[in-house]
């Protein structure tokens, strides 16, 4: 008994040494996880990772909030009105939706990151545009058109109209045969023909040398410097200067226009700003960002010989864009006054005084009395200058090709707006700005009046029988 007691105990002892053993195991443990803990603080700690979506494509507006393009969570960009400023707004990638063209491509850093930006451009005025545009390049059978439309008190841009139409969402040609894609009002420089002669009539009033009622000897030829220049239009052979614009005399307006020095026109060339390779100013909160705009080719004035001066002063041998020359027609819009075209909202026009406020005025006097017939709309006071200009083609003047113009003011007396429309060769037997730009120039103004709210007021003619004024 005594051994079987001894061995029980002995038993027992082991087993509390084992669970004290244990116990201590457990202590040590644990003091161990404890001092890790404290001071674990000290050691770096990475929280778990996320990956952040990438943002928005930022969208482009409307100056009503009309949204032009717009991007879905997925990526998937969206144009609501379809054709309508296509070439304005552009495109972009069809998988990445990075800009390729027109102003996705030139605001990608902006758009990439998500902002959102309001253009100048009025959705009504620019269908009103883009319509007239269509039609008149589907009867002129031109390979393509613009139109401006500019507001002659602020600059802003109301309508950028390019033809044919574009679809932004449709299978791609190849870009460098079909250019329907191209904002041509922006993107292309041509010579604007004889757009430039009430520019260079305004020259010549400011500096004093001429009226609008000062007569010169006109031909229908001239020969300056060994070349050539012609009239097309036949016309008395003395011609006032209002009679050089209404027949688009070259004889008339090159031999005024020696009565200045070349450096003079030179100088106002560059007030127009018609040597301007930015005439649109940046984005004002990040001047580093602008639209891009093809850059004027015009000769540096020691290279104006007789011959170049001529050609100058009636829009022949340097290019500018539609938009240069909307913007040099609105100053004669805006009372003499040169406002920078913008086109997104919250930018600022700088202005700066080009003509006397009398000049621009006599200047659209004579455009509205000698306007082009089909310019003309009855109860309505209208009024531009018409242009025919050679383009140049494997380095000489193509007897062919031409660009057609018109620029002009809606209305003439008072302008609202200044409207350049181009249409580059036009085909057939009316090739010339007054048989198919000017018809466009009307089309857009009768639609603006309706838009406007603005009765045609009545005529008064000569009645035939009695010699009295009647009202039609």
């Amino acid at each position: 008994m005594n051994r079987l007691g001894t061995h029980q105990q002995a038993t027992l002892s082991r087993g509390w040494v084992v669970l004290l053993a244990l116990l201590a195991f457990a202590l040590a443990l644990g003091y161990g996880f404890y001092v890790l803990w404290h001071n674990a603080p000290s050691l770096p700690l990475r929280p778990p990772t996320r990956t952040e979506a990438p943002p928005v494509r930022g969208s482009l507006e409307a100056a009503d909030g009309t949204p032009l393009a717009l991007s879905t969570p997925h990526d998937t960009r969206l144009y609501p009105l379809g054709p309508s400023a296509a070439q304005l707004i552009g495109f972009g990638e069809r998988s990445s939706g990075k800009g390729l063209s027109g102003l996705e491509l030139d605001l990608e850093k902006l758009l990439s990151l998500g902002q959102s930006l309001r253009l100048t451009i009025d959705p009504q005025v620019q269908a009103i545009a883009e319509q007239a545009l269509w039609h008149g390049l589907e009867v002129a059978k031109a390979d393509w058109g613009t139109v401006v439309v500019m507001e002659s008190k602020t600059g802003r841009l109301l309508a950028v109209a390019n033809g044919p139409a574009f679809d932004p969402t449709a299978p791609r040609g190849n870009l460098q045969q079909d250019v329907s894609w191209r904002n041509h009002a922006f993107a292309y420089a041509l010579e604007p023909g004889s757009t430039i002669k009430p520019l260079t009539a305004a020259v010549l009033l400011e500096e004093n040398v001429a009226r609008l009622e000062t007569k010169v000897y006109a031909p229908m030829s001239r020969r300056i410097a060994g070349w050539t220049i012609n009239d097309v239009v036949k016309h008395p052979e003395t011609l006032t200067l209002s009679e050089v614009l209404k027949y688009s005399s070259n004889v008339g307006i090159t031999t005024l226009a020696e009565r200045i020095p070349r450096e003079t026109l030179f100088n106002y060339f560059k007030k127009l700003h018609f040597m301007d390779e930015a005439p649109m100013p940046p984005l004002s909160y990040q001047p580093q960002i602008g639209v891009r705009v093809a850059a004027p080719q015009v000769r540096p004035l020691h290279r104006w010989g007789p011959a170049e001066y001529a050609n100058a002063s009636f829009g022949q041998g340097f290019l500018i864009t539609p938009l240069h020359l909307a913007a040099a027609y609105n100053t004669l819009a805006n009372d003499g006054v040169y406002r920078q075209p913008i086109l997104f909202e919250g930018n600022t026009s700088q202005s700066a005084v080009v003509f006397r406020p009398q000049v621009a005025r006599e200047i659209r006097k004579a455009l509205t009395d000698g306007a082009a017939e089909n310019a003309k709309l009855p109860g309505y006071v209208l009024g531009g200058k018409t242009g025919t200009a050679q383009v140049v083609v494997d380095g000489r003047y193509s007897s062919s090709v031409y660009a057609a113009l018109f620029a002009g003011f809606i209305p003439s007396n008072t302008p609202r707006v200044t409207v350049v429309v181009t249409l580059f060769h036009p085909k057939g037997s009316r090739i010339h700005g007054s048989q198919v730009a000017a018809p466009i120039y009307r089309a857009i103004a009768a639609r603006l009046f309706a838009l406007w709210g603005v009765p045609p007021q009545p005529q008064l003619e000569p009645s035939a029988k009695k010699g009295k004024l009647v009202q039609r």
